[in-house]
């Protein structure tokens, strides 16, 4: 039966250019019983973009055509960029740049067809929109308002969306002047008219406790609720495990087993045993929540989890993939209590490669639920109350340690990359607000629990891959020649090399400058830079290998709880491993599996960034009571029009505007990522230490704005030499040109000064 990757080759091999339905079935010879298929599939592939259908209902590939495809980015500013969604050289740099007056009535984020109008000399490329595929959705958030005459309006939370919405009478609901609401557009913008809309939902005053999240999860699309029909069939499936279920799986209820956690998690998805085998080799069982068992393809609840894709993880409080009746009851690992999983057993030799695996459907009773606090007190403290505490489960614990530096060494000698830099933890007091941002410490059983599941997706991955089953695996290509260059060009100026050229990269190469520069200032930010000159690591129907970690095969199978992903590994795993996978099952997944890798790496992204932005937002607002306040930081971004400063205190990252920066005039050096004053000298590089003063905290665009301290004392200096310099005509208050030159604010204590205060 033709499918949709086969009418597409079948077009870009044998037709020169847009053909008629009739004509298509003719040259391509496609049998008169498949006229209705070859129908359907042309309505399919134009509506998603990978056709498009012109006059004369002719259909052609939109990279033939001058045509791309693809997500619109607008800017506050009101021009845009279009990201293409196919692969390959577009004959271009970059994105497509959209003028304001080519937008043709796009909003940020919708999925649109451009064509291309012109390629400038440097490279880059000018186009217009021309048609709008899919809006990126119905409903926007922003703050609700009313002109002079009394009509509502919103203007959006969103920046990037450049329109506001009108609110006719009757449609704004409970809302007052000032609330932020949620608004359903009834009415898209055409070039005569703006959008039109209705509120839906009040979400209260931005500055109340918890209203900064409820922004964020409408913002981002991401859905609050579990529909009425999936918590149904959660509920009917119950919270125990039933006799008819056991049948045909492995019993591992005799077997020690546990789970190691954080102290505030409530889903527990893995479980870990291990023995020690009399050839000295270590049996390691990681035995995941059967999720597939429960959530059968096609349910509500799969529905569900799919257009979910992932859990979502917010300082307060988590947005689950499934219903809590199934992430934390069914499918939770909870302790004494018999749970259904999917089993990987690999057998490890001393120096840490897989001799022999297992997989299983099984049955464990975890006999205790652990968390990382306590297994490291164990391991690294050896502390004798929590040790006398777990008194039958210490060798356990020992010997997992071992078995970690045996995995971790094997990971090293082959190049994989670990970063481990400090990541911040918000700290949030009874009310949601931020209290204080801390370092969040990794010991040794997070990553002791991080290399056994690292090892139990590889063996997975490549057991998928050696018996050619169709599924998704997680990749990450070769970073972009041209990029590493770059990369390199830039390192050296440091002192740093990658030892190569950027043809034969290798992840060994990354690795030994990781490190290379462990425990320096410029740690952190070469290994942004080292990231951003990376591929972005997605889903994928073809197993192109994990560059990170120097990783022939690698798969998501252990979080089929909060990935969906992870739910199609298992489903995919045991359908091969049970012969159940027929010729057009077989084929079936063949077609799906590129669209479910698309939109769980899209949501994914989702996730990622609406996590990033609340967290952002915390921090700025964590900081609005410290202007005027001096920190030490570290240069993490260099640019055209500013320092990137992340406080080393609170890990919070300001800016610096190259405005403040009054003592001379800086010019950006792009390749060697730094500022250097023409007439000074002085050069500001990533990496730099710097004493910074907080100068304005903009809750609007939720941005810590910084002044280089050094500079704002030269820059005072040289204006009280000068002395008085205000006009007579409009002498401006001490205060503002205080503000504009960086000072602290009258009245309020500086640092040294507060701190003296809070030790008496």
């Amino acid at each position: 039966m033709l499918n949709h990757e086969q009418l597409l080759r079948l077009m870009r091999d044998k037709m020169e250019h847009p053909a008629t339905p009739r004509e298509l079935q003719q040259r391509l010879k496609i049998p008169r019983e498949q006229r209705a298929t070859l129908t359907k599939l042309l309505k399919e592939l134009t509506r998603n973009g990978s056709l498009v259908e012109t006059r004369g209902n002719r259909y052609g590939l939109p990279d033939r055509m001058n045509l791309v495809v693809g997500k619109i980015t607008t800017h506050p500013r009101g021009f845009g960029f279009v990201s293409s969604e196919g692969a390959g050289d577009t004959g271009w740099k970059g994105d497509l740049y959209i003028a304001g007056s080519n937008l043709n009535q796009a909003m940020h984020g919708d999925r649109v067809v451009a064509r291309v109008e012109r390629v400038g000399t440097d490279g880059r490329a000018e186009g217009r929109i021309v048609r709008i595929l899919d809006r990126a959705s119905a409903t926007i958030v922003g703050r609700f308002d009313e002109d002079g005459s009394g009509l509502g309006f919103v203007v959006p939370f969103d920046r990037r969306l450049i329109m506001d919405v009108q609110i006719p009478d009757g449609s704004h609901g409970d809302a007052k002047p000032g609330d932020m609401v949620l608004v359903e557009i009834t009415r898209w913008p055409t070039p005569a008219r703006g959008p039109l809309g209705r509120v839906t939902q009040v979400l209260g005053d931005i500055d109340e406790p918890g209203v900064d999240t409820e922004i964020i999860i409408r913002k981002y699309g991401i859905g609050d609720e579990h529909s009425p029909e999936s918590v149904a069939e959660a509920d009917r499936l119950g919270t125990v495990v039933r006799e008819k279920d056991l049948k045909g799986r492995t019993d591992f209820r005799p077997w020690t087993t546990v789970t190691i956690d954080g102290e505030t998690a409530r889903d527990f998805d893995d479980a870990i045993t291990l023995e020690k085998l009399p050839n000295g080799n270590y049996w390691l069982g990681v035995h995941i929540a059967d999720v597939a068992h429960y959530v059968r393809e096609g349910s509500a609840l799969d529905e569900e989890a799919y257009e979910r894709a992932t859990s979502v993880y917010f300082p307060e409080r988590a947005v689950h993939m499934f219903p809590s009746e199934l992430s934390t009851g069914l499918c939770s690992l909870n302790p004494r209590i018999d749970r259904l999983v999917q089993s990987c057993l690999m057998e490890i030799d001393a120096k840490g490669a897989v001799v022999r695996y297992e997989l299983h459907d099984g049955v464990i009773n975890s006999n205790e639920r652990m968390t990382y606090t306590d297994v490291n007190a164990i391991i690294t403290d050896h502390d004798p109350e929590v040790t006398a505490r777990y008194e039958t489960l210490v060798p356990l614990f020992e010997t997992m340690g071992e078995l970690f530096e045996v995995l971790n060494k094997r990971r090293r000698r082959r190049g994989s990359i670990d970063f481990d830099l400090k990541e911040p933890e918000i700290v949030l007091d009874d009310q949601g607000m931020v209290e204080q941002i801390i370092a969040l410490e990794r010991n040794v059983a997070h990553r002791l629990i991080e290399e056994f599941m690292l090892v139990a997706n590889e063996t997975v991955a490549q057991h998928l891959h050696d018996h050619n089953v169709p599924t998704l695996y997680r990749i990450h290509e070769t970073p972009d020649p041209l990029k590493v260059a770059e990369f390199q060009q830039f390192i050296e100026t440091l002192g740093y090399s990658l030892s190569t050229d950027a043809e034969n990269i290798k992840p060994v190469h990354f690795q030994k400058l990781v490190t290379r520069m462990r425990g320096t200032p410029e740690e952190k930010p070469i290994a942004f830079l080292m990231l951003r000159t990376m591929q972005k690591a997605r889903y994928d129907p073809e197993n192109s290998g994990h560059f990170g970690l120097a990783a022939e095969s690698y798969t998501h199978f252990t979080s089929p709880i909060r990935r969906y992903p992870d739910l199609v590994v298992h489903r995919t795993l045991r359908e091969s491993r049970h012969q159940q996978m027929d010729q057009a099952r077989e084929e079936q997944l063949v077609e799906d599996m590129p669209e479910i890798a698309r939109h769980t790496s899209e949501r994914e992204r989702r996730a990622a960034d609406a996590e990033r932005e609340l967290v952002q937002w915390k921090k700025v607002r964590f900081m609005a009571d410290k202007v005027g306040d001096e920190f030490d930081g570290y240069v993490t971004g260099v640019s055209a029009f500013g320092l990137y400063v992340e406080l080393v205190q609170h890990f919070v990252e300001g800016m610096v505007h190259v405005s403040t920066m009054a003592d001379d005039y800086y010019r950006f050096v792009e390749r060697s990522h730094f500022l250097k004053g023409e007439n000074t000298g002085k050069v500001y590089r990533l990496g730099d230490h710097v004493t910074v003063q907080v100068i304005k905290v903009d809750m609007e665009r939720r941005q810590v704005d910084l002044g280089l301290s050094e500079i704002l004392e030269r820059v005072r200096e040289s204006e009280d030499n000068r002395g008085p310099r205000r006009s007579k005509a409009q002498p401006k208050r001490e205060e503002h040109l205080r503000a504009a030159k960086g000072g602290k604010r009258k009245g309020r204590p500086g640092k040294k000064e507060r701190t003296l205060k809070k030790r008496r």
